[in-house]
């Protein structure tokens, strides 16, 4: 039984996921605070697995409560609850850089509609209370921790210099994992760099904004018809997929319909075959699902090279067990190894 603490200021919010979560016989709420301060004094009584929440409080702030949780018990899987807003989108990302493991956006999941709000809340829940799941701030961490000594075989300089064009998917866990990533790079990083990042609708904007404050590579969300160019990295947009084209120009469309994830990964690592065959670097990071598992196989099926981030540091073995089952990943390696080999290029 995953047991599950909920943070909200909001009577109506508290009563919706109290509705939803005890209706999950594989999750147990074993309280509820109304502000920061009152989570923090019963949180450390009860030891739940997850903690829901809410970004925007009056008083004492989610981000607030998230760092002094984090310091109490650095392994604490805490999902964030957002706004829909500027703020809120701001808010979310700070926390997920801070050690939140995952988010979920009020306006998108629509509170009303509970059984919609059942699955996903149980979804990400269970995946995070059930062991699979180590929060983004061991991600970050083993940035520093981790080292190229890891057993397992690394790409070859001759293999990366065949490479013309780099394309990276994730989901949960993946911002911190990512943001961790490009921070390495160097100025002059030697392709252009796309990314899948799964995220609701005004998220992607200010996630690629933040991640250019931050990052020595100029990096944007992708617009269509735009060329990516040598050094270049572009974040897909939420609710659309991306698509690279012959010439390296993106492409955007909100067909196909039928992905369970728009953007999807898959979408943009199969059309490297058009773009870049042979010569793409496909990287699958952290996330729950398969999403990418296909493309990254196709990646390597024409000679590219793959990469899955290994369980070590992943936040959720999702997408990157999938893939690494079906034979995509032709290199498993921690995500501090990943960044490692990637900061070697260029510099």
């Amino acid at each position: 039984m995953i047991r599950v603490f909920v943070v909200d200021d909001s009577p109506f919010v508290r009563k919706a996921l109290r509705r939803v979560l005890s209706a999950d016989p594989g999750l147990e709420i074993v309280g509820e605070a109304a502000t920061g301060a009152d989570a923090l004094a019963r949180i450390p009584e009860v030891e739940p697995h997850v903690v829901t929440l809410d970004v925007d409080m009056h008083g004492l702030n989610g981000l607030e409560v998230l760092r002094q949780l984090l310091a109490w018990r650095p392994d604490l899987k805490v999902l964030m609850i957002s706004a829909h807003t500027r703020k809120g989108a701001s808010a979310t990302l700070e926390a997920l850089a801070a050690g939140a493991a995952d988010f979920i956006d009020k306006q998108d999941l629509n509170l009303m509609d509970l059984d919609r709000l059942g699955r996903e809340l149980g979804e990400r829940l269970r995946a995070l209370g059930a062991g699979v799941v180590r929060p983004a701030r061991s991600v970050t961490a083993a940035v520093s921790s981790d080292s190229l000594t890891a057993a397992a075989p690394l790409p070859t300089r001759s293999e990366l210099a065949r490479c013309e064009l780099c394309v990276i998917g994730a989901s949960t866990g993946g911002p911190a994992a990512i943001q961790a990533l490009l921070e390495s790079l160097p100025a002059g990083f030697p392709f252009p760099v796309a990314i899948v990042q799964h995220m609701p609708p005004g998220f992607t904007k200010p996630f690629a904004a933040r991640l250019n404050g931050l990052c020595r590579l100029a990096v944007s969300e992708a617009q269509d018809g735009v060329p990516l160019e040598r050094g270049m990295v572009v974040v897909a947009p939420a609710g659309t997929h991306l698509r690279l084209g012959s010439s390296l120009v993106a492409s955007l469309s909100v067909e196909p319909r039928s992905t369970r994830h728009t953007p999807s990964v898959d979408v943009l690592f199969r059309s490297t075959e058009r773009a870049r065959p042979g010569r793409t670097l496909g990287i699958l990071l952290t996330g729950m699902g398969d999403d990418g598992a296909e493309g990254l196989s196709l990646i390597r099926a024409r000679g590219g090279v793959t990469i899955a981030e290994s369980e070590a540091s992943c936040a959720v073995y999702g997408m990157p067990r999938a893939a690494v089952e079906r034979g995509a990943a032709r290199y498993v390696l921690p995500l501090a190894t990943i960044t490692a080999v990637l900061a070697g290029l260029g510099a």
